[in-house]
């Protein structure tokens, strides 16, 4: 038996797991697109230390057009930009779906995003029961007893303005996961880098990148009931604005291992998004829009010496909607899912899916409080969750994400 689940979501009406199938993309080649224009950028850097990542341009400037040979291009390699926007993503070829490290391609369509598309991504995945936690190793501590998850006061922006939600398109329907700001050492004070899980972008072994990946921060940030939104506008859904995945990076180690149950992967399931605003900024970018970003630690404390972490996301599964943001404070402990991976951080929480992604936050000797981990895994049942340690595979793909775009 299987016992733990990537904690994403899917769209109503669709309770099977996803199928794995493809996106074809053209190696070294990505483009971002509006629906009024498009733009075009190098896929670019595919070495080694680029870990897994995928790339798009922005595509702030409607005048922006990709030039035919690039067109030509991405055609060879089944990609008609305007067939693709008007709805050719839809088509999941699983021997298609491509894998590699620059197979990513996430052109950006103005208005998909769209108040009934984001409120119905909040139905969870099946997942399994969570009493055969087997090929555990090294140092794992007893299970947390629960924690329930507490509501974050509106204005979430007040509350917490580096949360938001990330929505992406799978062959299974539409999803959802958490994220949040952080930092970008080569952009102080204007960051465009979102932290989430891996399996918000990449499916992992068995598929490729997903379609479609968007940034909603302080999702419906009045806080206001699944009921009270039936008719809520895009502003109230989205007030700071839609912000398109432009280049997406996880870990090889999630690429190759990863999958929809099971903990394979795990412990390197996390991944960073740049982003470009969907409707012009005036130039401004997603830090300064919702004045706060956090930093990353890659030391943070072993475990014994941390007295609290604090999980925060938009749980989707019931008894949660995946309307709402909540949060979980508990001190943490040690699960080891295989001796040769970094051992996980665990809490008790009673968030469920669509809460994966979601920063785990702790303060600091400085006082500061700074991103440590994301939510990763969980049990069907719900009662804990588990999220990885960030280190030095972490801090690579962190900074391969800052360095190309350091001169932008």
């Amino acid at each position: 038996m299987r016992p733990i689940r990537p904690l994403f979501a899917t769209a109503r009406g669709r309770g099977a797991r996803h199928a794995i199938s493809p996106v074809p993309a053209a190696l070294g080649l990505a483009a971002a697109l509006a629906l009024t224009a498009t733009a075009c950028g190098p896929g670019g850097d595919t070495k080694a230390s680029d870990q897994a990542s995928a790339s798009a341009s922005s595509a702030g400037d409607d005048k922006i057009k990709i030039p035919d040979d690039i067109r030509q291009k991405l055609k060879k390699h089944g990609i008609d930009i305007d067939k693709w926007k008007n709805g050719a993503w839809k088509n999941w070829n699983k021997d298609d779906w491509l894998r590699e490290a620059d197979d990513f391609i996430n052109p950006i369509i103005k208005g998909l995003w769209d108040p009934g598309r984001m409120r119905d991504a909040n139905d969870p995945d099946k997942g399994v029961n969570d009493n055969d936690l087997s090929g555990d190793q090294g140092v794992t501590d007893p299970t947390p007893a629960p924690v329930k998850a507490q509501a974050v006061p509106a204005a979430y922006h007040d509350s917490a303005p580096t949360a938001g939600k990330v929505f992406f398109d799978a062959p299974g329907g539409t999803m959802v996961c958490s994220a949040t700001v952080v930092e970008d050492p080569a952009h102080p004070g204007k960051s465009n880098l979102v932290w989430t899980a891996g399996h918000c972008v990449h499916a992992g072994k068995e598929g490729g990148w997903y379609r479609n990946i968007a940034f909603v921060p302080a999702y419906n940030n009045a806080g206001k009931t699944a009921a009270e939104l039936q008719n809520a506008t895009k502003q109230q859904l989205a007030p700071y604005g839609v912000w398109w995945g432009d280049w997406a990076q996880t870990s090889d180690q999630w690429i190759e291992q990863g999958g929809e149950t099971g903990g394979q992967g795990a412990s390197y399931d996390f991944a960073v998004i740049h982003v470009a605003p969907e409707k012009g900024n005036g130039g401004k970018s997603l830090e300064e829009t919702v004045g706060s970003a956090l930093p990353v630690n890659f030391n943070a404390p072993a475990v014994p010496k941390v007295d609290s972490m604090k999980a925060i996301g938009y749980p989707a599964a019931a008894p949660y909607d995946g309307q709402q943001l909540y949060q979980c404070q508990d001190k943490p402990g040690r699960l080891s899912l295989a001796k040769a991976d970094p051992t996980m951080y665990r809490i008790g929480c009673t968030m469920t899916g669509g809460s994966s992604g979601g920063g785990w936050v702790e303060t600091g000797s400085d006082g500061r409080p700074a991103l440590v981990s994301n939510t990763s895994i969980g049990p069907v049942t719900s009662g804990w969750l588990a999220g990885p340690r960030l280190g030095a595979v972490a801090k690579s793909v962190y900074q391969a994400v800052s360095k190309k775009f350091a001169n932008q």
